[in-house]
């Protein structure tokens, strides 16, 4: 059985050897062919007989080459397509190769036209690659059957597979020198197969020695592996791109052919680690673009399969070998020991909706994409890890990652941008640790490790060092200043959110000492802003904006750690004034932000948590603090920013004083009730009234705040209207099943006569409408005759309702049954109503208000004749109808001269 294992050994690695000494035999055919057909299209039938007689003479040389033109062009090499199926015609064989243009690659490597390419070279060159694979996999199995056979001593072994790969290195060289590499040269891609299935050998030889039989010490693999690795580099700058691409692929996939288990597995992530540098140090002077890619992307692809198939500590290492591979990916392409890419930003290209932004040069992408594979496996790796050692790491690596692109990188200032993923890495990393700190908790003080106890206050220190070095950073300017200012201003603060949200240190730590953390980086935030604010001048503050925000935002977060209720929306609404100040003192027009943020928060509050529950229950002095603390707030701030002429501030604040005004009024009169009647029943109408009284208010305010335009401008009315069909709702509901002329009992009126609690079940949702229809100006005019037609309806109802109340008591509403006084009342009421609006008609003058007056009178008028003439008798009835005639006659005179000076009157207005 063995013999026949070794005689299929020797076929396999026969095969590809015949395929190739039948290749290089013949390597002269192709260019013999070509100076034939030269030679007969230029009828040179003698040169014709020569070369038949005599094959030898025809080798191109000086003497013998086809004739040329006397200065050949150097045909042009297309950077953005890969090299493997290069068709360039070379006026001779011998002619010198032109060296790569040493400008950094603009290589686009991902597209369909290097796809195709690709697809066609290997199409038509497939048994080159079978023969590399053949050749690697025989160098391979040498290895893994001479120790399973124990045909000879180990060192015997080891020596004997690279004897091999040498041999193979060795012939692909000496093809190279003999008969060349390239495309025109008939041994093409023959010296590349052969070295780089030597150079795949080489690797594995010393993978196998040191992991599989253990032959070797660490030390001596890693001088073994730097060697092949220098080895690799020196014939990649000779050879073409296939050698590389055969190097590196072929030595990624080594480990995982030969197999085995090793006590540190580990070790192969410096293995693929030193493949991935030479990939790159190749390219770097070659500048082929994709063997870069092919590099890294291995690089990344080996390192995760080893992560996945190997146990503990490989992810520990693996985020290491992450960072590392990003690190040479961002300083390998450009030679430099300090990173200068310059040109267009990688997010200006791909998040602007500009069409003529110039496209990143190739070592920007590839640095941007190798940062971003980077930080999304370290996420991967340590996301919620029980872990210690692993959480600390990944925290570590994308801390170093993160001042590597700021600090290191500083010269860089296409890559600036690129700080933003393991920031954004760090903060996932983060928020994922609760497990482990709530570990720690309970394990208490003397088990848990010395800095998991301080396992806040380290990550907050993290956080404030990466936000000084992002401000340091933006303090050299640069194309991407404002980016990073704004980076340096939030990213230690959503760190400390983060935690807050996930971890809740104020429970293991106290609620003061986790708002020391908070206050601390409020005041790293204000120094911030004093750099900036040096540093820019009066002209320009909006760096130091973005300081002071995220300094305000610290203090506000430090108060919502300690403070109670009230005085946390009190606080909240302070720090909206500080805001204001500052703007109107130091022309800051980003506090605005501030302002919309703290506006939502308050409100927030006021309405939900704790919301209208808590103002109910709460002490009343709490609730003014919080509730009455909020208006006043508001209103303070609205006159700073009206002062300082911010105008979408001024809306915002205007609508905000309106609301929570009306939140005030309704809460306040909702307690009063409570407390004079001792009654609470929350589906009475009166609590209806007033639970539509806030939500109507709520809408109108968000409906106001369209006008200030921007990408939330259908958030808010969409917003907007809800809350007005929930207000209208709960009307409809005060209206039907809550209304007391259905149910006396069950919704009794509460209150004296005409001040009761019909008022804030109809009147007070009637005067938000109607305040809402008069001073909502982005509203159409059918939306505000809507609300004005629902106001009007609603104090209609009202007025009904309270002069059945005052004839007929709480207990006497039910419908049907009407007495004659309160059947006068009505009439007395239209009266009194036309009266009013006709007067208004003639102080405006108005033709509306004029018209609307006659109707309600005319209604007055119809009531009498039909409904009110029928229950009088005697002089009383002679008089009523004497006096009625009389006002109507006077009316009339007054209507047609209020309709003459309505037309007349160049101020008049018929709406």
């Amino acid at each position: 059985m063995e013999a026949l294992l070794v005689i299929l050994a020797v076929l396999v690695a026969a095969t590809p050897i015949a395929v190739i000494y039948l290749l290089i035999s013949n390597a002269n055919l192709k260019k013999r062919l070509t100076a034939l057909e030269t030679r007969l299209r230029n009828g040179e039938g003698t040169a014709l007989v020569q070369a038949t007689s005599a094959p030898h003479d025809l080798a191109p040389t000086a003497s013998n080459a086809p004739p040329g033109p006397k200065n050949p062009v150097e045909p042009k090499t297309d950077t953005a397509t890969l090299d493997i199926p290069a068709r360039a015609t070379v006026a001779s064989a011998e002619a010198p190769v032109q060296p790569a243009p040493e400008a950094p690659s603009q290589a686009v490597v991902f597209n369909a036209e290097n796809v195709q390419a690709l697809v066609t070279w290997v199409t038509k060159n497939w048994f080159y690659v079978a023969s590399a694979v053949s050749l690697a996999l025989a160098g391979i199995f040498l290895v893994i059957y001479s120790v399973e056979q124990g045909l000879l001593p180990a060192s015997v072994r080891i020596t004997a597979a690279f004897v091999f790969g040498g041999a193979l290195v060795a012939a692909g060289e000496y093809i190279r020198r003999r008969h060349g590499d390239d495309e025109s040269s008939s041994t093409a891609y023959l010296p590349s197969t052969f070295s780089g299935a030597g150079i795949v050998t080489l690797f594995a030889s010393v993978l196998a020695a040191r992991l599989l039989y253990d032959f070797i010490s660490p030390e001596v693999a890693l001088i073994g592996m730097a060697v092949v690795g220098a080895l690799a580099l020196v014939l990649g700058w000779f050879y073409g791109p296939f050698l590389a691409a055969v190097g590196v692929i072929g030595a990624m996939i080594a480990p995982f052919i030969i197999g085995g288990a090793s006590d540190t597995p580990s070790f192969l992530l410096l293995y693929f680690f030193i493949i991935s540098t030479v990939g790159l140090a190749i390219d770097t002077l070659r500048r082929w673009a994709w063997v870069s890619v092919i590099s890294l992307v291995a690089g990344f692809g080996a390192g995760t399969m080893l992560m996945l198939s190997a146990g503990w500590p490989v992810p520990l290492y693996f985020t290491m070998y992450c960072a590392a591979l990003a690190g040479i990916a961002i300083a390998i392409p450009v030679r430099k020991w300090m990173p200068d890419h310059a040109g267009t930003l990688l997010s200006l290209t791909v998040f602007s909706r500009e069409t003529d932004i110039a496209w990143p040069e190739f070592p920007v992408r590839l640095a941007g994409g190798a940062v971003l594979t980077s930080s999304g496996l370290i996420v991967f790796t340590a996301l919620e890890t029980t872990h210690t050692d692993l959480f600390w790491t990944a925290v570590a690596m994308l801390s170093l990652l993160t001042l590597a692109v700021l600090i290191w990188a500083r010269k860089a200032s296409a890559l600036v941008d690129l700080a933003v993923l393991p920031a954004v890495a760090l903060i996932a990393i983060v928020a994922s640790g609760a497990p482990l700190w709530q570990m720690s908790q309970d394990l208490g003080s003397d088990f848990q490790e010395p800095q998991m106890s301080l396992m806040a206050s380290i990550i907050v220190a993290i956080g404030l060092l990466l936000s000084i070095a992002g401000a340091w950073r933006s303090l050299q300017n640069g194309p991407a200043q404002m980016f990073v200012a704004l980076g340096a201003a939030t990213l230690a603060p959503a760190l400390a959110i983060a935690m807050e949200v996930f971890w809740h240190p104020a429970d293991s730590l106290g609620t003061y000492a986790w708002a020391l953390h908070a206050m601390i980086i409020g005041a790293v935030m204000v120094g911030m802003a004093e750099r900036f604010a040096h540093a820019d001048g009066p002209e320009h503050r909006e760096r130091m904006s973005f300081a002071i925000l995220s300094a305000l935002a610290c203090i506000a977060f430090a108060m919502i750690i300690m403070f109670s209720s009230s005085a946390l929306t009190t606080a909240i609404a302070l720090t909206i004034v500080a805001a204001a100040w500052l703007d109107r003192k130091f022309n800051l027009p980003l506090m605005s932000l501030y302002m919309l943020a703290g506006v939502v928060f308050v409100g927030y509050r006021l309405v939900i948590d704790p919301g209208k529950d808590w103002a109910i229950e709460a002490p009343l002095a709490d609730m003014l603090l919080s509730h009455g603390g909020a208006v006043v707030a508001f209103a303070v701030s609205y006159v700073l920013v009206k002062a300082a002429q911010r105008q979408n501030a001024m809306i915002l604040l205007e609508s905000a004083v309106f609301s929570s005004l009306g939140i005030l009024v309704s809460i306040l009169l909702y307690r009063a009730i409570v407390s004079l009647s001792g009654v609470n029943d929350v589906d009475s109408h009166w609590a209806f009234g007033i639970g539509a009284t806030i939500w109507i208010v709520l809408g109108m305010a968000q409906l106001h705040r369209v006008q200030i335009g921007g990408a939330f401008a259908m958030v808010r009315l969409g917003l907007g209207s809800l809350f007005v069909l929930l207000g209208g709702f709960l009307v409809l509901l005060a209206i039907t099943v809550s209304n007391p002329l259905f149910d006396s009992y069950s919704n009794l009126i509460l209150g004296p006569k005409i001040f009761n609690t019909l008022i804030p079940a109809y009147l007070l949702p009637a005067l938000a409408l109607g305040a809402g229809a008069w001073r909502l100006r982005m509203i159409s005019k059918p939306q505000k005759r809507a609300f004005l037609g629902t106001a009007l309806a609603l104090g209609g109802l009202w007025l009904v309702l309270t002069i059945r109340h005052f004839w007929r008591g709480a207990v006497g509403m039910e419908w049907p049954g009407m007495d004659q006084p309160e059947l006068y009342s009505y009439t007395v009421a239209l009266l009194v109503i036309g009266a009013g609006v006709f007067y208004q008609s003639l102080a405006r003058p108005n033709a509306t208000l004029r018209k609307a007056g006659l109707v309600f009178i005319g209604l007055a008028v119809a009531k009498v004749f039909f409904l009110d003439i029928s229950g009088l008798g005697g002089l009383i009835r002679i008089f009523s109808l004497l006096f009625l005639g009389l006002s109507l006659a006077g009316l009339a005179w007054l209507n047609r001269w209020a309709a003459a000076r309505t037309e007349t009157a160049p101020l008049a207005k018929n709406e």
